[in-house]
């Protein structure tokens, strides 16, 4: 499953037609938590795939996706408009309002070792979730 993770990452890092360094320095990050190598994640992103089927992820897989999504939509500085439209279509692909990019956004820090109150988010991120 991470590795699906990591591909929606990838794909919103080239969203903007070019993965800046820091952005691939936050996937890196993710990756090697995941236990992936350098190498891996260096042929995922020369290579992305198209996004699959992201509704059979349980509420805190689909939680942990929209949160790292956030994140990298964030970790280069600069928000794009296509950043935020593809994260909102994400959203909805995870079941959400793509209103929750808007109400996570201001919580989530482009930061990956700078952390918020996950419970919390997790809350907030609930009351989008389409029923």
């Amino acid at each position: 499953m991470i590795k699906e993770q990591l591909n929606v990452l990838i794909n919103l890092a080239a969203s903007d037609r070019s993965i800046v360094e820091t952005e691939a320095k936050t996937i890196h990050i993710i990756g090697k938590a995941s236990g992936f190598s350098k190498e891996e994640v260096d042929e995922m992103m020369k290579h992305p795939k198209p996004i699959g089927n992201l509704s059979g992820l349980t509420e805190d897989q689909k939680f942990e996706n929209l949160y790292h999504l956030i994140q990298m939509m964030k970790s280069d500085g600069q928000v794009f408009k296509s950043e935020i439209h593809f994260c909102e279509h994400i959203a909805e692909k995870l079941g959400y309002k793509k209103q929750v990019v808007a109400e996570l956004s201001s919580k989530i820090y482009s930061d990956p070792t700078i952390t918020t109150d996950r419970k919390a988010m997790m809350a907030r991120a609930h009351k989008f979730l389409i029923k």
